[in-house]
Parts: C-alpha cells; sequence; structure tokens
C-alpha cells in the first residue's frame, strides 16, 4: 500500500526543532507495515530531516496568493503523474476541501488540536462535511473526540463510526530509579497557556526551601519573556526529543501545568515513560 502524509505547512520534520506532529508521524512510520511504500510530505528550511522517507515541497508562491492553496497545489502537482493508496492529512482540517477531488475514499484526517479552534472544523457543517468527505477521522484523545461532536446532531449513525482515537505513545525502555536526581522539570513553551509562570513562582520558593533540589526547564518561547532566575534553576533552551527523553530518565519529578486545554500532552506521557512522577492540571486530554 502506497501512502502520502501531508504535515501543516511550516512543521519542521527536522531533529532540532521538531513538533509533536512531527514526532508522532516519524515515530509510527518507522514501525508501519508500511514504511517501504510511506512518502512523508512537508515544507521546512531545514537541510537535516528525522527521515528518508521525506520529501520537502517547495513553493513557487505568487503574489497575493494564500500560502495554503500554493502548498496544496503543489502536493497535488506531484501526484499527477504518482498514484497513491492512501493520503494522510495531520492537523489540518481546511486542506481536506482543496484535495478531496482528487482523492475521493483515500482520505484520513488527523486531529492533533481541538477541532473546534481551527479553520475548517469549527463550524457544525464544517464537522459533517468532514465526516462525509474523509474515509476516516482519527483523533489523540478521547478529549478532542468529545469536542468534535459538540453540537453535533445524534442521528449521524454511520457516519460517526468513521472516527476513532489513535493515543500518541512513547518508547519502552528500562528505568534505573537508583540513578533518578532530586530534580524537577518544566518542558515546552515558557509561556502562560503552558503555565509557566505558575511553575517559575513555585519553583523559586521550593528551590529556596530544599537546597539540595534543582530544576531543569528545557523549552523556548521568542514572544514571552517570562524570567526566573535561582542558582539550583538551569534553563537548558529548545533541545530535541532525543535529549530530553535522556534528561528525564534522571529527573525525579515533572510538571504539566497548562492552562489552555491540552489536546493531549505528549510531554506527561515521555516523563511518564521514564519514570518521573507527573504533576498535570486538570485541562483538556492531560488527564
Amino acid at each position: 500500500m502506497k501512502i502520502s502524509i501531508l504535515l501543516p505547512y511550516k512543521e519542521n520534520f527536522a531533529p532540532n526543532y521538531a513538533g509533536a506532529v512531527s514526532l508522532f508521524v516519524n515515530d509510527i512510520t518507522k514501525v508501519s507495515i508500511f514504511k517501504k511504500t510511506t512518502s512523508i510530505f512537508g515544507n521546512t528550511d531545514s537541510k537535516k530531516k528525522l527521515s528518508k522517507n521525506y520529501i520537502n515541497l517547495d513553493l513557487n508562491k505568487k503574489i497575493f496568493q494564500s500560502t495554503s492553496k500554493s502548498y496544496i497545489k503543489t502536493f497535488l502537482d506531484y501526484h499527477k503523474d504518482v498514484d497513491t493508496d492512501l493520503v494522510e492529512v495531520h492537523n489540518r482540517p481546511n486542506y481536506i476541501n482543496l484535495i478531496k477531488h482528487k482523492f475521493l475514499n483515500k482520505l484520513i484526517l488527523y486531529f492533533h488540536n481541538d477541532p473546534l479552534s481551527m479553520s475548517g472544523s469549527k463550524t457544525v457543517s464544517q464537522r459533517i462535511d468532514l465526516l462525509n468527505n474523509v474515509h476516516k477521522i482519527i483523533f489523540n484523545s478521547e478529549w478532542s473526540k468529545t469536542q468534535f461532536f459538540i453540537d453535533l446532531p445524534n442521528n449521524l449513525g454511520l457516519l460517526s463510526q468513521k472516527t476513532f482515537v489513535c493515543y500518541q505513545s512513547s518508547s519502552k525502555t528500562k528505568i534505573n530509579f537508583k540513578k533518578k536526581e532530586k530534580t524537577i522539570s518544566f518542558i515546552g513553551k515558557l509561556n502562560h497557556a503552558k503555565g509557566y509562570d505558575l511553575f517559575g513562582e513555585a519553583i523559586l520558593k521550593i528551590l529556596n526551601k530544599y537546597s539540595d533540589w534543582t530544576a531543569k526547564v528545557i523549552g523556548d518561547e521568542p514572544r514571552e519573556k517570562l524570567i526566573f532566575k535561582h542558582k539550583n534553576l538551569k534553563i537548558l533552551g529548545f533541545k530535541n526529543n532525543k535529549f530530553i527523553l535522556e534528561q528525564l530518565k534522571k529527573i525525579s519529578i515533572s510538571i504539566v501545568c497548562s492552562r489552555w486545554d491540552e489536546p493531549f500532552g505528549r510531554t506527561s506521557l515521555e516523563a511518564a515513560s521514564r519514570g518521573a512522577a507527573v504533576i498535570i492540571s486538570n485541562k483538556g486530554g492531560l488527564p
């Protein structure tokens, strides 16, 4: 089976700045029985890619032309002479209308975020239209799926059977708890939505009270400047996923205190998989 996976425009499918969507797609493709016949399409300026089956869509964008439409046109142009059995669209419901005529009965849409916050699935009519025009809709949590069906009629019948949940995952590894350090972590965007201000205010009090503990912060945020300083607080900046997983093997407590409704919360899963005690907020798919 030939599979074409379409990433969101400007999704960095690169080891040094990969987001949750890229990490998920790369992880599942590596273990797929169709990995040799799967191509991943995206647009990035990075020279290094997460895998060899990635194809970069270089845009020939015209003035006043929609970036999304230009991106989709490039994807469709590639498939003029290349057949595919399945097209998997990640996190962009607005792409479906642009490509459904080409890939009738071959479309799968995967939601990584709240459907009600995304262009192409905000309204009831848009979501019903998606159900009518795709083969399957996949959600990364029960919470995301519940959001999709808000205000939709109860008589959708067979259409609702097109949807199911496929959770994100993390690799299994043996943890040596004797090597755990007295370290608390915060991993993610350093902004209010992720609750970094809450973490910062609390961690300063903790480090002052427990001098034998340290804290590590991994992430960045160019749009907000939340500054917290302490001799036992290390701000490491953005790091790739491999570095994060190695750090989590040593970390004892990991904080995921988002204010916004996390659709899933990959960071909490990875921390738990590496033996860290995870403290979360009761938001979205985190519970």
